[in-house]
């Protein structure tokens, strides 16, 4: 009998205890604590799908978050009769994965990671302030405010790969803090900038480079200006830029105080850097400067840039001057239309003309030259001539086809590690003054033709 009570009474002590919880819930539903005992406030959430992007968002919209993948696959292959052999493949470009929000109204917050190597890079990871509607200012990995092409997203790039000239001189990701103006058709950005984070090496090299030498890492302070005519009309629009930065040696190089401009030729797949520098030694400072044009109607878009670097180096030896520009032209053929983000002054996603998607056509014609005008380094130079097909089938999914001819010069030996030419005895070389050819052809010459299958989400 007693055991009988017992399992009655606890029975009822439980049934009180649940219902005195629900009853509790009920009065104090939005009362919440995190893990770690604070008491949290509580914002419900609208889920919605915008174009592609989900996006969850409170009903007051002061709290925002989203996600943002992407996914780049690229292949290649290469003919023409060329002195050295490439390989043909394919490539997982990129594989992005971001998370981004905006809180507190005025707030924005960023990280941005890439695992497309079988290794993590950081890309963005940064905090920004709104002090007011034109005027924000951020801190964090972010890229510098140099060249309008190397800004742009690669989710947004007209064609594969970006111009030589800006993958040789564009900075883009570096720790810093800078501050953007963007209001009655301006856009300025200005910062001062330091270290590299995304690459291993390089963070390795500045690292061990601080830890054994007591080494600053360098400053860099980059900046530019935009001004941009009929900046309210959706049609049509000009973008006329001016950019330049100031740059100290930085320690994630091999050599401590040493600067390396170099590039692969509009290409991720042939890992061979045609032109290249390497390790310039003794250096004081360098600077970058750019001249930004683009002018945009309806489908139609036209955009260029010239961009140059001069590198000061100690103990009396010559500035080396190194420079390079593309222009290109694309239409979307089906109604579409360019779409121009002034508040980034950059283009952004077209809007397509058919229910079906778009099509666009573009050419591009790109130079660049890492052989000193001061006949001091001779790092080689090249032009490429691209034409573009790109299927934009909805918010998600793109296609893009290349077909790239390459045109390097003599001095375009890698290093000296790439054969130029033959020399008199009729015998490959790398050495670009042994060149002899009765018909003037020296330097690697190629075709290729490139494809790419992306997908946003």
């Amino acid at each position: 009998m007693k055991s009988t009570k017992l399992v009655k009474t606890g029975l009822a002590a439980l049934i009180l205890l649940s219902f005195g919880t629900v009853l509790w819930g009920q009065v104090n539903d939005t009362v919440r604590y995190n893990r770690y005992g604070v008491k949290v406030n509580r914002n419900a959430l609208v889920a919605e799908e915008r174009n592609g992007i989900l996006t969850l968002e409170s009903k007051n919209q002061d709290y925002r978050i989203w996600y943002d993948a992407r996914v780049q696959v690229d292949g290649a292959s290469f003919f023409g009769d060329t002195y050295n052999e490439i390989g043909d493949g394919l490539s997982i470009r990129r594989a992005r994965f971001a998370v981004k929000t905006e809180f507190a109204n005025r707030w924005y917050a960023e990280i941005d990671m890439d695992i497309s190597n079988s290794q993590l890079e950081l890309k963005d990871a940064y905090l920004q302030y709104t002090i007011f509607d034109g005027l924000e200012v951020k801190a964090g990995n972010f890229k510098e405010g140099y060249s309008m092409e190397s800004t742009t997203t690669s989710r947004y790039l007209t064609f594969i790969e970006r111009p030589m000239a800006v993958n040789a001189f564009a900075p883009s990701r570096h720790i810093g803090a800078a501050a953007t103006f963007s209001k009655f058709g301006v856009f300025a950005m200005g910062g001062i900038h330091f270290q590299k984070v995304d690459d291993i090496e390089e963070r390795t090299y500045s690292l061990d480079n601080n830890k054994d030498f007591g080494m600053d890492e360098g400053i860099s302070l980059t900046g530019k200006v935009v001004v941009m005519p009929w900046h309210n009309d959706p049609d049509k629009g000009l973008h006329l830029g001016v950019a330049g930065s100031y740059r100290e040696p930085k320690t994630d190089s091999e050599i401590a105080g040493a600067l390396r401009y170099s590039t692969r030729s509009l290409t991720s797949i042939n890992r061979k850097k045609y032109i290249d520098t390497d390790l310039m030694g003794d250096i004081d400072y360098a600077t970058l400067g750019g001249l930004e044009f683009a002018a945009y109607y309806k489908g139609l878009r036209l955009q260029g840039e010239y961009l140059m670097s001069d590198v000061h180096r100690l103990n009396e030896l010559p500035t080396e001057s190194f420079n390079g520009f593309y222009v290109f032209a694309s239409a979307l053929l089906f109604g579409g239309k360019q779409t121009y983000n002034k508040n980034e002054a950059e283009f952004t996603q077209p809007r397509r003309g058919k229910s079906w998607g778009d099509v666009e056509l573009s050419f591009r014609y790109d130079y660049l030259s890492l052989n000193s005008r001061m006949d001091g380094i001779m790092g080689g130079a090249g032009e490429g001539y691209t034409v573009g097909l790109n299927y934009y089938i909805n918010n998600n999914v793109k296609i893009m086809l290349n077909y790239a001819y390459l045109n390097h010069d003599r001095y375009a030996s890698g290093k000296n590690k790439l054969f130029v030419g033959y020399d008199e005895a009729g015998n490959l070389t790398r050495n670009p003054k042994l060149v002899v050819d009765p018909q003037g052809k020296a330097g690697e010459n190629f075709h290729m033709l490139a494809i790419r299958c992306e997908v946003d989400f």
